[in-house]
């Protein structure tokens, strides 16, 4: 099941950050994410305060993942040739979705999606716009997969801090 965070879900969804870059220092990342930098508890808490906070809970109660939807395209998006057009109010956009590495392979990341679109569409939203770090090749299969198309790649000022090129993707919610 997912839902809107609450304040006393804010623990756990830092404690699944920190599972999954942990997992990554261990294992290779591919979500180019950084430990004390991004994501982070404040990051959680603003988009909680904001009301773009969602968690994924399963049969036990325990929290399997977080994603924040938003209005909010970073400034990059105006150098990516979009297919769709869209004003900001007429586009979703996905942020920090994050399964805890224990829990993947379950559907949970189709899950929050699925999840996404429908949101979007009770928001009457015409796109879903997203970003990826190039190496993430496990979320651009993901998003391929659920019919998101390259809209192209960009270099990023991520935080102000990491240069990095992530990945573009775009779907239609009119279809």
């Amino acid at each position: 099941m997912i839902r809107k965070a609450l304040e006393k879900d804010l623990d756990e969804v830092e404690a699944i950050y920190h599972e999954v870059l942990d997992f990554e220092a261990a294992n290779g990342s591919y979500t180019n994410w950084q430990k004390g930098l991004y994501p982070t508890k404040g990051d959680a808490e603003k988009a909680l305060r904001e009301g773009t906070l969602f968690v994924g809970q399963d049969e036990a109660g325990r929290l399997y993942g977080s994603i924040i939807l938003n209005h909010i395209q970073p400034k990059e998006y105006a150098n990516i040739p979009w297919k769709i057009s869209a004003e900001n109010d007429d586009v979703l956009v996905i942020h920090t979705l994050c399964i805890r590495p224990n829990s993947s392979g379950k559907g949970y990341g189709r899950e929050f999606v699925a999840f996404a679109e429908e949101y979007a569409r009770k928001r009457w939203c015409k796109v879903i716009r997203l970003d990826t770090y190039e190496g993430n090749q496990p979320a651009i299969g993901l998003y391929s997969n659920l019919g998101y198309e390259l809209a192209g790649k960009c270099l990023f000022h991520f935080q102000n801090v990491i240069w990095e090129n992530l990945v573009c993707m775009e779907k239609s919610m009119h279809v």
